[in-house]
């Protein structure tokens, strides 16, 4: 289901992408870091499937909650002319990093075990043979 969700977003995004005006200048930094933010909410929704903790109303609120939050810090910072924004990218760019390690080891912990099971029936079926 959830794959199914992604597909038809990362189609939806390029569909709307070919066919939308240019970014201009002055919100393509707005821009950029609500996209960093709206990422960092998909990893971290991954990664909750994963561990079999996933709610859908804290993943929208994250959603968008971290995106306005974001959007908020740019503009202050444009305001103060200070880049505050460089804050939350670290934050944001951060957290994706630890849950794609969460989503990297739960793949490799699937992959191991799909490996010790073959290896295991491959041994049972070479002590059938010998009996």
């Amino acid at each position: 289901m959830i794959l199914i969700a992604i597909v038809i977003g990362c189609i939806l995004g390029a569909v709307i992408g070919i066919y939308a005006p240019m970014v201009s200048y002055t919100y393509s930094g707005y821009l950029a870091i609500a996209i960093i933010a709206a990422l960092d909410s998909v990893f971290g929704g991954i990664a909750a499937t994963l561990k079999k903790n996933f709610d859908l109303k804290i993943f929208v609120t994250g959603f968008f909650g971290n995106a306005i939050l974001s959007i908020l810090l740019t503009y202050l910072g444009q305001k103060l002319n200070v880049d505050i924004y460089l804050a939350a990218i670290v934050v944001f760019v951060g957290r994706m990093f630890n849950n794609l390690a969460i989503i990297r080891r739960y793949y490799l912990s699937v992959w191991e075990n799909k490996i010790t099971v073959q290896k295991t029936e491959k041994v049972s079926e070479k002590e059938e043979e010998k009996q």
